[in-house]
This record gives C-alpha cells, sequence and structure tokens, in this order.
C-alpha cells in the first residue's frame, strides 16, 4: 500500500514539473518572439545612407532591402528562422556626391561599408538579445506572477536568441548578393544589380558587392526622377531572349523597355510570333524592323513560311532555318520548327517527340561547341563552332545536347532551365506575349516572360542572366530574378550520340549533300500556300 502511494505522488511531481518546464518554454518563445519582433530594430549609417535595420520571425531566413519607391531585393543570406529587413531611410547628398566624384573613395567604400554594417549589425543583435530577454521576463512575469518562474522564462528567450543567432551564421550564404530577386520599378533593375561580368568575377568579394549596391542606390536617389542608364559593359554581350509572343502587341512594349533599360545587344526569338500564320497577321512583325537591334528569329509551330519571310522582310531581321549567323561575335544556329499546327483540334501522333529528338540529332552534326578543332573528315563539310543554338521546341532542343554550350527554346509556355548531362544549359522562355489570346483561359492571366543573357565577349560563354516577368492582364508588377552561370568555362561533351538517318534509325554522320540540301531531315514536310504543313499540336 505505502509503495503504491510513493509511486503515484511521485507521477504526480514529475507530471507536474514537465508540465511546468514545457509551460515555462512556451512562454520563454512567446515572449521572445514578441520582443524581437517589436524591439529588435536599429538606425545606422552606411556610406552616405541612413540604414534602418530590423529583425522579424520568418520560417524561410532571407534579407530584404527596402528601397523606397523603387522597390526591394530579397536574398537567401541565411537560413534561420529570422529574417533580416535592411530600410533605406535616406541618402545624404552632400556624403553621395563625394563619393561618386573622388575616386580615392573606390579603395575606402568596400572597407567603411562593412565597417558600417557590422557596427549597425552588432548594435541590433545586442538590442536583440535585451528586448527578447525582458519581453520573456515580462511574459512569465504575467503568466505565473513569480519572479522565479519569470526568470526562467527570460533565460529560456535567451537561449533561443542565441539558437537563432547559430543557426543563421552557420548558414551565412555571402554568393546570395549576387543572386537577388527584384520587385519594383524596373527602370533600376540594371542600376542595382550591377554588372554581369563583376558580378560573376567577384561574387565571392561580399563587401565589394555591397558597396556596390549602396552607390548605384546613391545614384538613383541624387538622380531624381530621371534614373541613370546602366552604362554597357565592354566585356559583356547583352541578349535579349523572347518567345511565343503569340501577336499580343504588349509583347513588343516589354521587348521595347528592356532592350533599352538592360542596353541589350540582339534579340532572339524562338518562335510563334504569330497565331495562325495567316498573312493578315504580318503586320504585325513590322515591330521587328523598328526596334534598332539584331533579331534572330527561328520559326515556331504557329509560324507559316509566310510568317517566317515576313520577318525576314524587316530592317535588322535574321532569320535562322538549319543555317548560321555571326551577331555581336557570338555565332547563333537556328532551326526552324518543322510543324505548322495552328489548330487545335489536330492530333499529336504518337512518334512526334522522337521524330523532333531526331531532328536536333541530325542537325547536331554541322555545329560543335566553340573551341573544339573543325572537322577533319573530307566527306563531310567543316563543323561550326557554335555558341547558341536557337529553336522552337525543347524536344528538338535535347537532340542537341553536347554540340553547344547554350539551347534556347520555348514552345511550352514555361519558364525552365536545365543543364544537361553533357554540359549543354537547356534554356526554355516562357511566353514574351502572356501566350496571347490562351493567357485569358486560365483563371489568373499568364505573366509576360523574358531573360536578358549576359556572355563573355572573350570566351563567348554565358555568365549570368536575368528571368524578368512582368503580370499578365489586369496586374502591375514585375519580378527580376539574377542568376549567375556556376561553371562557365565547363567542357560541352556530345558523348554516345548517334544522329539519325532519313528513315527515323539511328546511324553515322548524314552525307555532305543532306546537309547541304536538307533533303529527307526527318519530320520535314511539303510546303504549299506558304504554310509548312505537318500534323499534331502543342502549345
Amino acid at each position: 500500500m505505502e509503495i503504491s502511494r510513493l509511486t503515484m505522488f511521485a507521477r504526480r511531481v514529475v507530471h507536474g514539473r514537465a508540465a511546468r518546464v514545457l509551460a515555462i518554454a512556451v512562454a520563454a518563445v512567446l515572449g521572445g518572439w514578441l520582443g524581437i519582433a517589436f524591439g529588435a530594430s536599429v538606425d545606422t549609417a552606411v556610406g552616405p545612407a541612413d540604414i534602418g535595420m530590423s529583425l522579424e520571425p520568418s520560417l524561410g531566413g532571407e534579407t530584404v532591402i527596402d528601397v523606397r519607391p523603387l522597390g526591394t531585393l530579397d536574398f537567401d543570406s541565411h537560413n534561420g528562422p529570422v529574417r533580416l529587413n535592411l530600410t533605406l531611410e535616406a541618402v545624404h547628398p552632400d556624403a553621395a556626391e563625394e563619393i561618386l566624384k573622388n575616386p580615392r573613395w573606390a579603395d575606402r567604400l568596400p572597407t567603411t561599408i562593412e565597417g558600417d554594417v557590422l557596427d549597425g549589425l552588432r548594435r541590433l543583435a545586442i538590442r536583440a538579445v535585451v528586448c527578447a530577454v525582458l519581453a520573456g521576463f515580462v511574459t512569465g512575469l504575467v503568466v505565473f506572477r513569480r519572479i522565479s518562474s519569470a526568470a526562467w522564462t527570460g533565460l529560456g528567450s535567451l537561449l533561443m536568441v542565441a539558437a537563432i543567432g547559430t543557426a543563421s551564421a552557420l548558414t551565412f550564404n555571402p554568393r546570395s548578393m549576387s543572386e537577388p530577386r527584384y520587385t519594383g520599378l524596373l527602370t533600376g533593375v540594371p542600376s542595382l544589380v550591377g554588372s554581369a561580368e563583376s558580378i560573376v568575377n567577384k561574387f565571392s568579394e561580399y563587401r565589394g558587392q555591397l558597396a556596390k549596391l549602396v552607390t548605384n542606390v546613391s545614384q538613383l536617389y541624387e538622380a531624381g526622377s530621371t534614373l541613370p542608364t546602366f552604362n554597357p559593359d565592354p566585356d559583356t554581350v547583352r541578349v535579349l531572349h523572347v518567345s511565343d509572343l503569340h501577336i499580343n502587341p504588349v509583347g513588343w512594349n516589354v521587348i521595347r523597355s528592356l532592350k533599352d533599360q538592360f542596353k541589350v545587344d540582339m534579340i532572339i526569338d524562338t518562335g510563334d510570333i504569330s497565331d495562325h500564320g495567316t498573312s493578315a497577321e504580318n503586320t504585325y512583325v513590322e515591330e521587328v524592323g523598328r526596334l534598332g537591334v539584331p533579331y534572330v528569329f527561328v520559326r515556331g509551330n504557329h509560324d507559316s513560311m509566310t510568317t517566317q519571310r515576313a520577318v525576314a522582310r524587316q530592317k535588322h531581321a535574321i532569320v535562322l532555318d538549319g543555317t548560321a549567323a555571326t551577331v555581336k561575335g557570338l555565332t547563333i544556329y537556328g532551326i526552324g520548327d518543322p510543324r505548322f499546327t495552328p489548330d487545335k483540334t489536330v492530333q499529336e501522333p504518337n512518334d512526334e517527340a522522337q521524330s523532333l529528338l531526331d531532328l536536333g540529332r541530325f542537325n547536331a552534326q554541322r555545329i560543335v561547341p566553340r573551341g573544339w578543332p573543325r572537322a577533319a573528315s573530307t566527306s563531310a563539310p567543316d563543323k561550326i563552332p557554335t555558341d547558341i543554338v536557337a529553336v522552337h521546341d525543347p524536344t528538338v532542343g535535347r537532340g542537341l545536347s553536347g554540340y553547344a554550350p547554350l539551347v534556347l527554346a520555348g514552345h511550352v509556355h514555361a519558364r525552365s532551365t536545365e543543364l544537361l548531362p553533357t554540359g549543354t544549359r537547356l534554356m526554355i522562355q516562357g511566353s514574351t506575349g502572356g501566350a496571347g489570346l490562351r493567357g485569358l483561359e486560365h483563371d489568373q492571366p499568364t505573366p509576360l516572360t523574358a531573360s536578358v543573357l549576359y556572355f563573355s565577349k572573350s570566351t563567348h560563354r554565358l555568365q549570368a542572366w536575368d528571368d524578368i516577368t512582368v503580370g499578365g492582364l489586369g496586374e502591375q508588377w514585375i519580378r527580376c530574378e539574377r542568376h549567375i552561370e556556376p561553371d562557365p568555362g565547363r567542357r560541352i561533351s556530345p558523348g554516345s550520340q548517334g544522329v539519325p538517318s532519313p528513315s527515323g534509325t539511328i546511324s553515322g554522320s548524314p552525307s555532305p549533300t543532306a546537309l547541304a540540301s536538307g533533303a529527307n531531315v526527318p519530320y520535314a514536310s511539303g510546303v504549299s500556300d506558304g504554310r509548312r504543313h505537318g500534323t499534331g499540336h502543342r502549345p
């Protein structure tokens, strides 16, 4: 009997203590979060600017720079459960002017800004600890009404802040400074994210990038309503990749804006500029001649031969269809889509994907990645050292894997990028025209997308790219994401890939006659009434 009573008493003690410890822990976390959310903020001077720093609870953890009224920059800087907010409160014109005009500041500015930021973060951390502990103590006092319990709650809040700080420090990623997500006024994007070439070469120099960011923001504010232009980098070739305009006139507005703001050297359009390929749609492509930069075009499955000829007549237009052209130092090989399928009721053949893949493999025998030795075979013409291949359907692009560093495609109305095992990067653009009228078929309007690609003039390799997304019909928002090519100089290797024969089977290299004439190319079809005829339909 005595043993049973002692057991019951022990269980009550254990259960009571466990419940109390749990209650103190919950109160400590709640109080600590409240202290951080409402008290962890400081103002600090960073170079010529006054910056507000604050912390707030966040599941993902990131750094957000609020550059009012231009927008925000988001960085995946850490994985801790707290977000660091930096708000530009003001820029001192006198200090900004001295920095911009005095060349001696160029050497001192990175160290100065790094010191200012670290000083602000130290003060923010101290304030976060003090506020969290005080809030935890007050929460414990209110809940438990005992000084001892409140003290334990305050200690628990202190431990919570220490754990958050440790997690954030261990997961800190300085490279995130070179890959921001931008929202806000499109005109400020290039000046804020800076030169692609310098980011690629110096992304590990965290404090240098931070200095550049502050300097560019100072320039924007000093200029007032007249935003400064993005000074072209002489070592960078800028290419605007667009696709699937589907005769949406708004698409031209986006292209013109991006062309001007990013100072692009050329535009590559991977097809479906029209919707039904009729002669009545030819007036839409006349905008090509008004852009003032080279416009490289490959035919899509909604573009007829009539459409292709209409584009070719425009000033600055370069139409590629099993041919190559060198533009601004970059060699581009283009393949027009073999289908003409504007009618959505047409059924797709079962072997369509294989035929498109074979078409890509067949054309792959004409090119090599730049830097490879030219083909020595006497039974085929010299292969073309190629920097970019432009196709419409990404399935064709996969057939070119290993034969070019970069393949650009469209067709599927959804942006994506993939580094294939051969080293070839396949970049698929969404719809720069918001998929035309098809963009209204869904509950939400289809966004308009385009990308600015940055190439090295010396190596001709992709260094970085900006993915721009504009809200669809009735929406007013813009987002820009910077991406860095992790290994621009990687080796491109075709591996073991055959080439389709005219019968569709995989065999050796095609004959020079077939390559020159295009005869018996898989998926080739007849031409009648100015249109290419075939079967099957995709977007």
